[in-house]
């Protein structure tokens, strides 16, 4: 669809009672960082499928009214969307806060509105792969999937930790390891080296908000690990294997594990794209993990400014010169890098922002930047980096436009890709 024929979507919001309405008048706006703005025709998209809807309790909506130009309130209960896998949020939900506004979950929350018959979203798609699309996919068959998992190999405790989060927590890695495809993950560490604001697997309990996932309680062993891997493979013909999941810690905790189930699955003739989701912090692990067999990293960042990425990650033993060091190193051993960039509107789009990740991009010559949304309340991360010079920003589709220009070998994407064999 053209931008000249986009609508601008009307304000979306709640009663008390939960019913979502669009506003005969006020026109939807969205917030990056501390502003709020009208979004550009380019920056939002019909609401895909697969996205869910949030009333924000204790925020009160905000819609332009057109007539005078000014942002008001409306009464009632503000909506945010948040969008299905494979696309990054341009824009976020604008609401004000009430005195009792409690802290938000662990979700990303996009602004909607409602025009033609249809809601709209601040977001765009970056990522084609339908993997973590479920629509047409009934439950009925993700239970027998994991139903059959924990049938065909009943002492593998990682098997029945993993069905658990298919079956109670919805995750769509583990559900798609139910259904014998794409990725299968493979959680193995108990503890972290980070104290990320937004874990969604472990919080302390003056946090303010729940974890959204329960964290593994037991280290598998080399043989329940390998186990899962060659299952896998037999069902999945382009089989990815992911080390690093949101139900657990720091996978390069547990290197040595690692190193011994990787290096036995290619011993045993396992093939595929063996990739590890990380916070890169343990720069000597990538040469060991590499001769074992593994392909690929994934270094998960907010930012490559360090007061930025210290005020959300918290390391513990371990600085941002690591993380650095880590990515420079897995490509120097032949590894395909990409990074997990957790994107929020108004601050990863930042010139300030952007010039530091291309610069860190042209040193290392990584590979892949996959457009993640950061999971946080948005003010809750606004006061986390409010005192840091990020400079002006350029909104979503020129932060991506500039990457490209200045870094053309850099892949675009959502998921881990197959590597091949």
């Amino acid at each position: 669809m053209s931008s000249k024929k986009k609508p601008r979507p009307l304000l979306v919001y709640a009663d008390k009672d939960g019913q979502i309405f669009d506003h005969p008048e006020f026109e939807m706006i969205c917030r990056r960082g501390d502003e709020l703005a009208q979004p550009k025709p380019e920056e939002y998209i019909p609401l895909p499928p697969d996205s869910e809807f949030f009333l924000l309790p204790g925020r009160i909506p905000l819609g332009l009214n057109s007539e005078t130009g000014e942002v008001e309130e409306v009464e009632g209960l503000a909506v945010a969307a948040f969008a299905c896998p494979g696309h990054t949020l341009t824009g976020l939900a604008a609401y004000a806060n009430t005195e009792d506004a409690p802290v938000l979950p662990m979700f990303a929350y996009g602004a909607v509105g409602y025009a033609n018959g249809r809601f709209w979203i601040t977001a765009k798609v970056v990522d084609e792969d339908k993997r973590q699309i479920f629509t047409k996919i009934p439950q009925q068959k993700v239970e027998s999937g994991a139903k059959r998992l924990m049938k065909d190999m009943p002492e593998n405790r990682l098997v029945k930790h993993l069905a658990n989060c298919a079956l109670t927590y919805g995750c769509p890695a583990a559900k798609n390891l139910a259904l014998g495809r794409f990725e299968a993950p493979l959680p193995t560490a108990r503890t972290c080296n980070a104290r990320c604001i937004g874990c969604i697997s472990e919080q302390p309990e003056d946090s303010g908000f729940p974890s959204t996932q329960e964290r593994i309680k037991f280290t598998p062993t080399a043989d329940e690990i390998t186990e899962i891997m060659h299952y896998h493979a037999k069902r999945e013909s382009k089989p990815i294997f992911s080390f690093g999941q949101g139900c657990e810690g720091e996978p390069l905790t547990e290197a040595k594990l690692l190193c011994e189930a990787v290096q036995r699955y290619r011993d045993e003739g396992g093939k595929g794209t063996v990739n590890i989701n990380t916070n890169g912090s343990l720069t000597a692990t990538m040469k060991p993990l590499s001769e074992a067999g593994l392909t690929s990293i994934r270094v998960s960042l907010n930012s490559f400014l360090e007061p930025v990425y210290n005020a959300y990650y918290r390391p513990k033993g371990y600085k941002f010169e690591d993380v650095l060091a880590t990515i420079h190193t897995a490509k120097e051993l032949g590894l395909h890098v990409s990074l997990n960039y957790l994107y929020f509107p108004g601050v990863s789009d930042t010139e300030n922002e952007v010039s530091a990740l291309i610069k860190a991009a042209t040193e290392s010559k990584l590979d892949f930047i996959q457009l993640r949304n950061l999971n946080i309340d948005p003010d809750l991360y606004m006061e986390l980096v409010e005192d840091n010079d990020l400079g002006p920003g350029m909104g979503f589709v020129n932060f991506r436009k500039r990457i490209k220009s200045e870094c053309p070998w850099i892949g675009f994407g959502y998921f881990n890709p197959y590597l091949g064999d």
